[in-house]
């Protein structure tokens, strides 16, 4: 007998992720708390499960994003589809590819053909998405949808584009268990050579295809990477960007759990070439856009603005280490996950010749805060409190010291400073530890502390921090690091203090911006 089966419900039954087993659940209306936790300008589902976002395409004025969403945690669901102008405000519209019975809808991509060469028309909307077709885990395999209303519904195709051969052939362990990873197909449109390319995640591998129609799909050589202990590749991003000194970079970034080996679960990326067959990586250890543990299965897209030098990204704010759980959202609104903030990205060459990404916070959220406070520098040494409370801001500021071993600010504080999260620069590491934020029943021990790397003999640092109602995200001097957490703030938990170990330090710039309302 066949049943319902999530995409990571299949994830855990491989054996590969650390999420235990267990029914999807949520809790009655009955017994929802009456203060809202739900989140001010981070997106969020009307009701019920996000999951991964889905790229991004501008159509018709608007960007549109598609996630996954379930009307329970961590079930079997669909496509829904929202829209935004500005990366920050989005509009809800629903269900856009639905999952029928054994046949739940899992991540991929779509494009525009705007040359027609799948020949729904031009301008089409095409998507790849992966499907376990019939239900059977070893058959996830890679399904095609097309709209030609602006991408509100969806046509597809009954039988698979790209047929999983691994699947259809594994008889041994192994074999089944390498045939259960074969997902989320990412499409790029490669002009150099006027066709498609699709990169799909496996267990230890990226498998390449190309196709000049986006239904006929030709096998090309795997990218590998030595070190396995980086994860399987989930959710892969493949695109081309200019660098700030005028070169061209093709990118291949995935989600990959590499807490192992003391490395995020989050974006992973390399920089490199596409020569037609392969990818060429400029290194084969790959670099890291995001050091804390929030922000998975993200996504990027050109900017409108800006294509060739500019992208913008999401990446969905939770960790398969404990995303299957209840959260205090569930409770207050009746709604789990949400997306990070939308972030813009640009390839910079650095010092030691390498290409990296850096991250910024899309430019469109400032003008959506309701007040800003500015304060008097200060120097502290051993704590300072803001004379200031807020749920939802961006504290932006300069931390520059001599002496002092560990300098940060904890957000999130509670009236008796007992409960907050801080974030510092200690040593080599800028961290952001949550676990005095725990709340009973919502722990999210011990995955609390995050650090990035960060030159130990720097003085100074420069800190952009976005605090909602569940979440915290820091930006490291100008983007070269950033670090997002969840984080489940209680009511009262609204303060701001400065702390120094060991010698003073000065604080400065210290600005506020206040997001008074629900976006």
């Amino acid at each position: 007998m066949m049943h319902e089966i999530s995409r990571r419900s299949l994830f855990q039954i491989a054996g590969i992720g650390a999420l235990g087993l267990g029914a999807a659940s949520s809790l009655p209306i009955a017994a929802r708390a009456a203060i809202s936790q739900r989140a001010f300008y981070h997106m969020t589902p009307p009701a019920g499960w996000l999951c991964d976002p889905q790229r991004p395409v501008f159509l018709n004025g608007a960007y549109h994003l598609y996630y996954l969403h379930s009307d329970v945690n961590n079930g079997p669901g669909d496509w829904d589809h929202a829209t935004t102008t500005d990366g920050v405000s989005f509009t809800h519209h629903g269900v856009a590819i639905g999952q029928k019975p054994n046949f739940p809808v899992w991540t991929g991509s779509s494009v525009i053909d705007e040359k027609n060469t799948a020949g729904f028309g031009a301008g089409a909307l095409v998507a790849l998405a992966t499907r376990p077709t019939d239900g059977v885990r070893k058959y996830q395999e890679q399904y095609l949808y097309w709209s030609t209303d602006g991408g509100y519904t969806f046509n597809g195709l009954s039988e698979p584009v790209i047929v999983n051969t691994d699947g259809r052939s594994a008889t041994t362990q192994a074999e089944i268990e390498n045939a259960e990873w074969f997902r989320d197909p990412k499409i790029h449109w490669d002009s150099a050579r006027n066709e498609w390319v699709c990169v799909i995640g496996r267990a230890r591998y990226a498998v390449f295809y190309t196709s000049k129609n986006l239904r006929e799909w030709q096998l090309k050589r795997n990218f590998d990477f030595p070190n396995h202990e980086l994860g399987g590749i989930e959710c892969p991003d493949l695109f081309e960007m200019t660098a700030d000194d005028g070169t061209r970079h093709w990118v291949l970034g995935a989600s990959m759990d590499a807490y192992s080996i003391g490395l995020p679960m989050t974006y992973a990326y390399w920089t490199g070439e596409w020569d037609g067959e392969q990818f060429i990586a400029d290194d084969i250890e790959p670099q890291w856009l995001d050091w804390g543990w929030d922000w998975y299965g993200a996504v990027s897209w050109p900017s409108e603005q800006d294509p060739d030098t500019k992208r913008l990204a999401i990446g969905w704010m939770n960790n398969w280490k404990y995303a299957n759980r209840e959260v205090p959202t569930d409770a207050s609104d009746g709604y789990n996950g949400q997306n990070s903030i939308v972030r813009e990205l640009e390839i910079s060459k650095q010092g030691d010749g390498r290409y990296a990404l850096l991250s910024n916070p899309i430019k469109a959220l400032s003008s959506h805060a309701t007040a800003t406070h500015s304060f008097d520098d200060q120097n502290v040494d051993g704590s300072f409190l803001l004379p200031w409370n807020g749920r939802a801001y961006e504290l932006e500021l300069d931390i520059a010291w001599d002496s002092a071993t560990n300098v940060g600010v904890s957000v999130g504080r509670a009236a008796d400073g007992t409960r907050h999260t801080n974030i510092g620069k200690y040593g080599s590491e800028l961290y952001v530890d949550r676990s005095p934020s725990n709340q009973t029943g919502f722990e999210l021990s011990p995955y609390t502390r995050a650090a990035a790397p960060i030159d130990a003999g720097a003085r100074s640092v420069h800190l952009r921090i976005f605090v909602d109602t569940q979440s915290v995200e820091v930006f490291v001097n100008a983007g070269h690091s950033v670090i997002s957490q969840q984080v489940h703030f209680a009511d009262g938990d609204s303060g701001v203090s400065f702390y120094t170990d060991g010698g003073v330090a000065r604080f400065s710039g210290i600005m506020v911006r206040e997001f008074g309302e629900r976006i």
